[in-house]
């Protein structure tokens, strides 16, 4: 359980992310705005509290925690998180997309603290499962962190894995749905709906919590209820808004992936830093 202090130390960290995202789209660049503001709160609390073995001097120190963004496009929200864990240098969100840059559209291992390549949608909880698997097999008590979308899980690929992770009773590996309801071209249960998320994770032997994803206290306990599960895998399905934080872009498709005006740039940066002096002057 957080306290008071921590808890609004991790919502401040959520409206860094954010403004960090802000950062690397504006002057005209295209970026996944909405999925990755989904997650800040999520990815605040993973990354500023919970993991364990994080150095940006030493990325791959053989007791971190693994994330893996299965959901490959919000990879935003994870730069956003990493340069402020001294990853790589602040100067390279401004080259985010360009040759040379260590930021790509994409997850890309040449990146400082990301672990697999992802982006096409359903692979990342495999790869996440053969993590957890190999960390077991190695006696390892590092646990594996996988952040999917809702509509990522019309893929295939994803109940495959669901399978084989309650099959191995891989208690080393939370999953996080970011279901905020809204994929590239518009609203899930338009597209390809899938009823009754939570029952069909328990159907294939999961833990299942459910949360508001952008409560960090109902985050924390989460994590640590998945903790407490050890023969089979959590997967904590959480409320979210696609976009979150900015009126412009919240529940759009149209955000999914997209450039802002320089007026949305202004009205973005106005909403962050209001955010970040409450909680400086609290």
């Amino acid at each position: 359980m957080l306290t008071k202090g921590e808890a609004r130390h991790l919502e401040k960290m959520a409206w860094v992310i954010r403004r960090n995202i802000i950062e690397m789209i504006s002057g005209g660049k295209v970026g996944h705005l909405g999925g990755s503001c989904s997650v800040a709160e999520i990815l605040s609390v993973l990354y500023f509290h919970r993991m364990k073995g994080l150095d940006g001097n030493n990325p791959k120190n053989p007791e971190r925690d693994r994330i893996i963004f299965s959901k490959g496009h919000a990879v935003l929200a994870q730069y956003a998180a990493l340069v402020e864990l001294g990853y790589f240098p602040r100067e390279e969100m401004k080259k985010l997309k360009t040759l040379g840059g260590l930021l790509q559209g994409h997850p890309d291992m040449k990146t400082p603290g990301i672990e697999a390549v992802t982006g096409s949608l359903g692979q990342g909880l495999s790869v996440a499962s053969g993590m957890a698997l190999g960390l077991r097999l190695d006696g390892s008590k590092s646990k594996v962190f996988a952040v999917l979308g809702d509509g990522e899980l019309a893929e295939g690929q994803i109940w495959e894995a669901v399978m084989s992770s309650a099959d191995y009773k891989l208690g080393n590996l939370c999953a996080f749905v970011d279901k905020n309801s809204v994929q590239a071209t518009g609203a899930t249960k338009d597209i390809f709906p899938i009823e009754d998320i939570p029952g069909r994770f328990r159907s294939f032997g999961w833990n299942v919590i459910e949360i508001d994803g952008h409560d960090v206290c109902q985050v924390e306990d989460a994590i640590e209820k998945a903790d407490e599960t050890k023969d089979r895998p959590t997967v904590i399905i959480a409320l979210t808004v696609k976009g979150k934080g900015f009126p412009f872009a919240e529940g759009k498709a149209a955000y999914h992936n997209a450039g802002i005006s320089e007026d949305e740039y202004k009205e973005a940066l106005a909403i962050v830093g209001g955010k970040l002096k409450e909680y400086e002057d609290a």
